[in-house]
């Protein structure tokens, strides 16, 4: 009879203990920290997805820079997800994307992108919204 774990991470268990910090930072330039580490892999993944890729000190490579994308007469999601895939891969292997969406109205200068994406650990499906104007 096969029995079906369920994966906590030990740093999950210290209710009082911070993972990391929470990503975007809020107005006031206060860090919010996060208590657990799915929480803190969403902020992972918003933080890779909006640095644009040399913005980093001695990480030339990270980020996807969706901002930059605003601006773009027509997006290729192909390519806009196989570069999500590959950062995913290399900076939040915790991660394996599902799918990225892409929609954009050029004449409101509108983007919105819709990430979808599983946890390793858990199989558990989370999504986020990211809107540009």
């Amino acid at each position: 009879m096969a029995r079906d774990f369920i994966h906590i991470d030990p740093i999950d268990l210290n209710k009082n203990a911070a993972v990391g910090v929470v990503f975007p930072f809020d107005a006031s330039g206060v860090f919010n920290n996060s208590y657990t580490t799915k929480e803190q892999i969403k902020s992972n993944l918003i933080n890779v997805l909006l640095t644009v890729q040399g913005e980093r000190i001695n990480e030339p490579l990270f980020g996807v820079g969706l901002k930059k994308l605003l601006f773009e007469s027509d997006i290729d999601t192909q390519n806009l997800e196989s570069l999500i895939n590959e950062q995913i891969n290399l900076y939040i292997p915790e991660i394996e994307l599902i799918s990225a969406e892409a929609n954009l109205d050029p004449d409101k200068h509108i983007l919105l992108i819709k990430i979808s994406y599983k946890f390793i650990f858990n199989n558990e499906s989370d999504t986020i919204q990211l809107n540009f104007n």
